[in-house]
């Protein structure tokens, strides 16, 4: 598979040069939204993106072959435009118009009493120009680029040095990766280049029986929980992430927060950004946990949960949940995964915690009788376990037994189906009903 990564360089020196270039790309990209509209029967039948391409540039670019422009006003509005960037203008006219034309025949096909506002015309928005290389981009140096840009009512070249600290970051990183061309980027006050980096990797392609994988519990008293498991459900390692200290320091700065949002300071920008970036800081930990983890054990599989976060928070830690950056945490340890070649898998989060990994039934948990934590509880059989341990063993057997009936023929599976009935609800396996499967699986190989 192909992973691609974006790393941003800043521009330095340089703040409102670029303004003009920005803007007559989005006049382009805007005048070349109405030609695709206007032309949009003709272009949709085309196939292939480089013929719609090909064709949109004859009907507004006059070459010494293509003499009869049907929009004209092209060359006179944007002239000497460069060709490499007339041609990123298009695609981007192109892609708009697409979506918008496909987003329309959806709203017209819904029920007029349950469909909401009708799609709005596209607008070119805030696209910025892509510099290609020996057109709109070249390296003069370590730490020294050419651009071309619009400056004093035409297209010309201008020198730009970039910082050290980011181009020597790119060397020493992304040395094996292919280096695409830039993008003009803006944030805030300051310009950047964005560099995309291209890398083929190869993802494991282990056998279901032969693979080892970690099953992730993410949580908000305790970071992660994490297993190492193997087909037949054995657990070959157990790992902790607690975090206390940045914990505390999280709720602490929410505790400050309650603190001046009672008082009626509502515009608290400094104590808010001191709770992001700790909670920030939370994430990448638990990621590079979880991937060190897996690279530990040399497994090929990461097993996450698939987390609903939608609807009202409710309860006494509403304000911790909607800072729980969960989603941001699995972006990157899939990002991670596959850079390591392995594959990340989602699995129903329904009743993992709650249903003892024995089988049981129903876990008890919360401060109650001789539990003294959330962190654990005690199965029907008495048995008293970390509720975050189980869940992790429900989570891989959830993987393994979803993946083993998939490998299996029709007839074989809907036999071990009926004599191990549990496998058909998934949202109520166990890391028991993975071991009853095995067992129907052996006898079947007798």
């Amino acid at each position: 598979m192909k992973i691609f990564s974006t790393y941003s360089v800043k521009i330095k020196y340089f703040n409102h040069i670029f303004k003009e270039t920005v803007a007559l790309y989005r006049e382009a990209v805007d005048y070349l939204i109405e030609v695709c509209l206007n032309e949009w029967d003709d272009i949709s039948v085309i196939k292939g993106s480089l013929n719609q391409q090909r064709y949109v540039e004859c009907l507004c670019h006059e070459t010494a072959d293509n003499t009869n422009v049907r929009y004209s006003y092209f060359d006179k509005g944007f002239y000497k435009f460069p060709s490499y960037l007339r041609r990123g203008a298009i695609n981007e006219a192109i892609g708009k118009v697409s979506s918008y034309k496909s987003n329309l025949a959806n709203w017209e096909k819904e029920d007029k009493c349950l469909r909401g506002r009708k799609p709005s015309c596209p607008k070119a928005g805030y696209v910025y120009p892509c510099l290609y290389k020996t057109i709109m981009y070249e390296e003069t140096g370590t730490y020294e680029a050419k651009i071309k840009v619009f400056i004093r009512n035409t297209w010309d070249w201008i020198t730009v040095e970039l910082r050290k600290s980011d181009i020597d970051y790119i060397n020493r990183r992304c040395t094996t990766r292919k280096k695409c061309a830039p993008t003009l980027q803006k944030r805030g006050h300051e310009w950047f280049l964005d560099f995309p980096f291209e890398e083929k990797i190869k993802l494991a392609d282990t056998d279901i029986h032969e693979q080892t994988i970690v099953a992730v519990d993410l949580g908000i008293n305790s970071a992660a929980t994490v297993s190492v498991m193997h087909s037949d459900g054995t657990v070959k390692g157990r790992k902790f992430l607690k975090l206390p200290k940045e914990y505390d320091s999280l709720n602490h700065s929410i505790n400050r927060i309650k603190k001046a949002q009672q008082n009626h300071n509502h515009r608290i920008p400094r104590l808010w950004s001191k709770a992001k970036g700790i909670n920030d800081d939370i994430a990448v930990k638990t990621a590079n946990f979880i991937i060190d983890t897996a690279v530990l054990y040399n497994a090929d599989v990461i097993v996450l949960e698939h987390l609903d976060r939608d609807g009202k928070k409710r309860g006494s830690k509403k304000q911790r949940l909607h800072m729980w950056r969960s989603q941001y945490v699995q972006s990157m340890v899939e990002d991670k995964a596959h850079r390591h070649g392995m594959r990340v898998s989602h699995v129903c989060a329904w009743n993992t915690s709650r249903l003892a990994y024995d089988g049981s039934g129903e876990v008890l948990r919360g401060t109650k009788g001789d539990l003294d934590s959330y962190s654990v509880c005690r199965f029907n059989s008495r048995k008293i376990y970390n509720c975050d341990l189980s869940a992790t063993y429900n989570i891989g057997s959830r993987y393994f037994i979803r993946e083993i009936l998939k490998s299996l023929p029709v007839r074989e599976r809907l036999e071990l189906e009926a004599k191990v009935p549990q496998v058909t609800k998934r949202s109520t396996c166990t890391l028991s009903t993975l071991i009853s499967l095995n067992t129907e699986l052996m006898s079947f190989v007798a």
